[in-house]
């Protein structure tokens, strides 16, 4: 590994030998044209990892390099950055918020990010210990036949390196969030959740609790948002951090994650739909209604209950979300996050047969599909989510479909236990603790 990120490093800093100049274009494209200061930390974030991801850098490495760069950057001075003071767009809930010039602070960010890496270069420092659990991740998506692509998706098996948390805990998040009226909300959530997530004081003995004040977190800084650029989008979402040994899943709406232990599917949650029965008094209650218009909608207008953003029909599409958390054994196969295109065609207990199927099948390439959205050393277990978001697609789904499968144990094992034991498709419940529903 060592050699690897030398290798990298020396590459990088041929590439990027001296610091971005005032007027030269970034490499990188940031996602905002204004952010406020709390918004920074995830923009920064991402605007790195997607800079060093598109030049192959070890992930670890890639990781610590950001949040190295990051820490460099708080720690000046960014008032030369901030915007124009517009007393309509910088006040949200009766509080003045700060908004930076995001590509110039960005442009900071990148240079802080080659100073580390030239450093890093001549001095590397000793790495971390790299995640105890094996977790290879199989992501793939896909527009369909949809006009646009709303989906956006992050795994992330280095959260403890991203953020600097030194706790010894191992941990790994994954999520998959599924806009709709726009993709700016999946992509906010997607930026931005997890950052807050890694803030919340409950995340180690509590990830549950964390997880609901983290999504609730969200939905309000994207309220600012949208009501600064008039964005009228939402997303659903599901969420998994594997912390230790448990596995906690939060989520709002019809986006699902269901884990396989020993071929057999454990239940982890129930998705909001608008038709399902406590959320349906729940929007009554509230004086909203839920009806028929080609699916069930709520107040006629949005055909989830639950989600990000959505102001216009707030309360009602509530922004908060549901959490369980499932006790990890060992004998886990692997979790399975997907949003409604994929599910809405493929029964869960179908999946632990496709999974086989497509572990067995691996080697081959699928005909007419597109390459993977990541991409792994291992070859086994590599292309399942090309080929069960294949699957939803021939079994009717015109959606977008995004299908995220996270191996909690090397695929060549359920390759070997299938063959003495062949597959489990019996279902079960998970001794899931959800949130009281609102």
């Amino acid at each position: 590994m060592e050699e690897e990120n030398r290798g990298f490093l020396r590459r990088f800093v041929e590439e990027f030998s001296a610091p971005l100049e005032e007027d030269s274009l970034l490499p990188v494209s940031p996602l905002s044209q204004r952010v406020s200061l709390e918004e920074m930390h995830g923009e920064s974030l991402e605007l790195g990892l997607r800079l060093l991801a598109a030049r192959a850098a070890p992930a670890g490495l890639s990781a610590l390099l950001c949040q190295t760069a990051l820490c460099h950057l708080q720690q000046n001075d960014l008032s030369p950055f901030h915007c124009p003071q517009e007393a309509e767009d910088n006040e949200e809930e009766g509080k003045e918020v700060i908004l930076l010039q995001s590509e110039a602070v960005q442009r900071l960010f990148l240079n802080k990010l080659i100073d580390v890496a030239l450093a890093w270069h001549k001095n590397l420092p000793e790495p971390p210990p790299s995640p105890s659990r094996f977790l290879l991740c199989s992501v793939h998506a896909i527009k369909n036949k949809r006009r646009k692509m709303e989906d956006k998706h992050l795994a992330l098996a280095e959260f403890n390196q991203l953020f600097g948390i030194k706790d010894g805990v191992p941990r790994a998040y994954y999520a998959v969030f599924d806009g709709h009226g726009g993709v700016d909300a999946a992509t906010y959530a997607a930026t931005h959740l997890h950052v807050a997530l890694s803030k919340q004081q409950t995340l180690q003995g509590d990830a549950a609790t964390a997880f609901k004040t983290a999504f609730l977190h969200i939905d309000e800084t994207f309220k600012g948002k949208a009501k600064r650029e008039r964005l009228r989008s939402g997303t659903t979402g599901v969420a998994v951090l594997v912390q230790g040994q448990e596995l906690t899943v939060a989520w709002l709406g019809d986006s699902q994650a269901i884990l396989v232990r020993n071929g057999q599917v454990v239940t982890l949650m129930d998705p909001h739909k608008p038709d399902r029965e406590d959320e349906k008094q729940r929007i009554e209650d509230l004086g909203g209604c839920i009806t028929f218009m080609g699916c069930w909608r709520v107040n006629g207008t949005y055909a989830v209950s639950r989600a990000i953003g959505d102001f216009d029909q707030k309360p009602y599409v509530s922004g908060d979300a549901d959490c369980s958390t499932t006790q990890l054994f060992g004998d886990e196969d692997y979790v399975l996050l997907a949003c409604d295109g994929f599910f809405d065609s493929i029964k869960p207990s179908e999946v632990p047969h496709m999974v086989l199927d497509a572990l067995q099948q691996s080697g081959e390439p699928e005909d007419g599909g597109d390459a993977p959205l990541e991409k792994s050393e291992d070859t086994i277990g590599l292309r399942v989510a090309q080929q069960l978001v294949g699957h939803a697609k021939e079994a009717g789904s015109s959606d977008n479909i995004s299908v995220m499968l996270v191996f909690l144990r090397p695929p060549q094992q359920l390759l070997s236990q299938n063959a003495t034991t062949g597959p489990a498709r019996a279902s079960q419940n998970s001794t899931s603790q959800d949130a009281p529903q609102q």
